[in-house]
């Protein structure tokens, strides 16, 4: 005769979102912030007159990739962490920073994409090393 063993089950107690962790947000070691708090998601009426112009040249129906990008700060100045450079670029002194959170994402963004395409970039000194054509 078989005896029925009562399994136990682990639940996870905890807020809404925060029960499993992705796995790029434990490769990263911090969490992605928009799948907790959709005050993350950008609201598009906020958008600078650069990025709508952007967004229209790009072809693209909404920020694509630049959903991602937020305000941060690096040695307690606000800048924006540019992927492709692998650092972060601080935002100049003389630009006032409004209260609101999207507004502060959405000139983080614009100035992203600026610097991006500005000559200063590090990768503009790459492609004049590499460019074989």
């Amino acid at each position: 005769m078989v005896k029925n063993k009562k399994v136990k089950i682990k639940k996870t107690k905890g807020q809404l979102g925060k029960k499993k962790e992705t796995a790029r947000e434990k490769m990263i070691g911090q969490t992605i912030g928009y799948r907790y708090d959709v005050n993350l998601l950008p609201d598009y009426k906020r958008l600078t007159p650069f990025l709508k112009k952007y967004i229209e040249a790009m072809g693209w129906d909404d920020l694509n990739w630049l959903e991602d990008v937020h305000m941060g700060y690096e040695e307690n100045r606000p800048a924006v962490f540019d992927r492709n450079a692998n650092g972060w670029v601080t935002i100049p002194k003389k630009i006032k920073l409004p209260n609101n959170q999207q507004d502060r994402d959405m000139i983080a963004r614009e100035l992203l994409v600026k610097f991006q395409m500005s000559p200063n970039h590090p990768l503009v000194d790459l492609k004049k090393a590499y460019l074989k054509f």
